[in-house]
């Protein structure tokens, strides 16, 4: 589950990227949710990690997913407490703008959501751990 989470995530953060880079009224430089160039190139990179994380190291999505989520819900939280909702630089690297900033915020909790309530592949196929050894090997 962990995994296919992880990919739905990472196209949409791809797809958000790639969107802002082409002339709408939702994604941009003037749009609803300002991005410019540097935060356009975040949200694919994010989204690449995520991918990557999901085909190549599938065991760990659940991780990711928390960790993303996380650092995405704090820029969200230090835009809306740094930038003016007309909009501003956050952290002196990409411009945003209030409803970005609450964008942010909510993506950083599904994101988090989804890697604190899915199961990674790999810690869900593990047998239990028997404290008792299974043959104990008895003298006759």
């Amino acid at each position: 589950m962990a995994k296919t989470l992880t990919i739905i995530f990472g196209i949409l953060l791809a797809l958000l990227g790639f969107l802002g880079f082409v002339s709408n009224p939702l994604i941009g430089a003037n749009a609803m949710f300002a991005a410019d160039a540097m935060h356009n190139s975040i949200h694919i990179i994010l989204g690449a990690i995520l991918l990557i994380v999901a085909f190549w190291a599938s065991e760990s999505s659940a991780f990711w997913l928390k960790v993303m989520g996380a650092v995405v819900f704090l820029l969200g939280l230090i835009g809306i407490l740094t930038i003016p909702s007309t909009g501003g630089s956050l952290l002196g690297i990409a411009n945003t703008n209030g409803s970005s900033d609450w964008f942010h915020l909510i993506f950083g909790v599904a994101l988090f959501a989804a890697g604190m309530y899915s199961k990674d592949t790999m810690s869900s196929g593990m047998p239990p751990m028997s404290s008792t050894p299974s043959n104990p090997g008895r003298m006759m």
